[in-house]
């Protein structure tokens, strides 16, 4: 029989390397012991990696530098919101860094949420999470706040052409509609930006 912790490296192999996780991540399938056990072995045999305490990732390796490759910030994001239970938004220069609009790679990455204010040293860089009203992390769909965020980030008088084009590259056209209603709340100016983004203006 296939063991606990070959279970969850195929889990943990299915969704790629950079992925991160919480042993929250494998409670539909196995218990807390199991997973604590499995998570321990396969973090000391080098398959994962302990991020910090109780996140793990499958870091992602390059053969250029022969190294594995700093934890990915907006992964062990997502993972410390599953793992709580909060709903997250990336804020600021995050958001940025997220839509390829910033090459400059931040040492702290800022996230909005509905959960407690928090930090976490990650490796290189520091991860904030800023309780934040409901309004700006209650958006049905990810690209949505992440959109919001990067054009409040830029300001009204530094969105040219190009960073909407840069923008509109990223989405699925089929979620235009889906992030023109989820964004109706938001000032009349960020949404303008928003409608020429998903093609409903130009």
């Amino acid at each position: 029989m296939q063991s606990i912790s070959s279970k969850v490296l195929s889990r943990i192999y299915g969704r790629g390397r950079g992925w991160a996780f919480s042993s929250n991540d494998f409670a539909d399938e196995f218990n807390r012991e199991q997973i604590d056990n499995a998570l321990s072995d396969l973090t000391q045999s080098g398959q994962i990696r302990r991020v910090c305490r109780g996140i793990y990732d499958y870091p992602k390796y390059s053969t250029l530098l022969e190294q594995k490759l700093s934890p990915d910030s907006d992964q062990v994001a997502r993972a410390f919101a599953r793992k709580f239970n909060w709903r997250i938004q990336p804020s600021g220069d995050a958001a940025l860094n997220l839509l390829g609009l910033s090459t400059q790679v931040p040492g702290r990455f800022v996230y909005l949420s509905d959960g407690p204010t928090r930090k976490y040293s990650i490796g290189s860089y520091m991860l904030e999470f800023k309780n934040s009203s409901l309004k700006d992390v209650g958006f049905k769909h990810r690209e949505s706040g992440m959109i919001v965020q990067a054009i409040k980030a830029l300001g009204k008088d530094h969105i040219s052409n190009a960073i909407i084009e840069n923008i509109r590259k990223q989405l699925d056209p089929k979620k235009y509609r889906q992030i023109i209603k989820d964004t109706k709340s938001v000032t009349n100016w960020t949404h303008d930006f928003i409608k020429q983004i998903c093609m409903e203006c130009k």
